[in-house]
């Protein structure tokens, strides 16, 4: 990647969100590498990843750039993305080019806040990290740790953030607003034109996964619309 990842490669554009959980049919990194390069056909500037394994697999099949993250589950924390400086340095290794990270509040291994994470993970693994944050205030903190852009990804999955019917606009635009470095708009978005408005709004680029990758419930929205309007009729 450049020295300047989000502005040169990923403006303005889609970054596919590539991830299967262990019972999803696609689970595996063969499923996943296939998936990111559909993705890359299709015309996606960028993917988003999960696990050393798959990342590694995925970038065997793709020349556009990865934002790797590696979810780790620990005792008495509910912090799962990228938890720890071990946890980036795998996903590094296996060749993120971007490294993401749970930049919320919230209490994670070792007692680190996110902003000492975001700091050691810069100069250790001298790649972009990318903050994904619930609120305004953890996205005005993790800019200040000097973190490379921000993601809206948890807005609404945490206790104390507010889940909107859709994607969080209202906290995109506040975002865009007060913070000079990239918003990725993450989170909800499930067609083209929330993907537009997004953009419209100041986003930099817009992070798009269930509605694209998860077959299983693309097809189970089609069923139950179908059913929803059959018996209507």
């Amino acid at each position: 990647m450049s020295e300047r990842p989000f502005t040169d490669t990923f403006q303005r554009g889609l970054i596919v969100s590539c991830q299967a959980l262990e019972d999803e049919p696609l689970h595996g990194s063969g499923h996943m590498a296939a998936m990111a390069r559909a993705a890359e056909i299709g015309g996606a500037l960028g993917v988003r990843a999960n696990s050393p394994e798959d990342i590694a697999a995925i970038k065997q099949a793709v020349s556009i750039p990865i934002i790797g993250l590696n979810k780790v589950s620990y005792p008495n924390s509910e912090v799962e993305i990228t938890p720890t400086l071990e946890a980036a340095e795998a996903i590094a290794r296996a060749g993120a080019d971007a490294i993401a990270l749970d930049a919320t509040a919230r209490r994670r291994p070792a007692q680190k806040t996110a902003d000492v994470l975001i700091r050691e993970m810069k100069s250790t693994l001298q790649l972009p990290v990318v903050a994904d944050i619930a609120t305004f205030e953890e996205a005005m903190a993790a800019a200040d740790a000097g973190a490379d852009a921000i993601a809206t990804t948890l807005a609404g999955y945490t206790s104390y953030s507010t889940m909107t019917d859709g994607p969080d606009l209202e906290l995109l635009k506040q975002l865009v607003g007060a913070v000079k470095i990239p918003v990725l708009a993450e989170g909800g978005y499930t067609s083209p034109e929330e993907a537009v408005r997004a953009l419209e709004l100041g986003a930099y680029a817009v992070v798009v996964g269930t509605a694209i990758t998860r077959p299983q419930l693309i097809t189970a929205r089609f069923v139950e619309r179908i059913h929803a309007l059959l018996g209507s009729a």
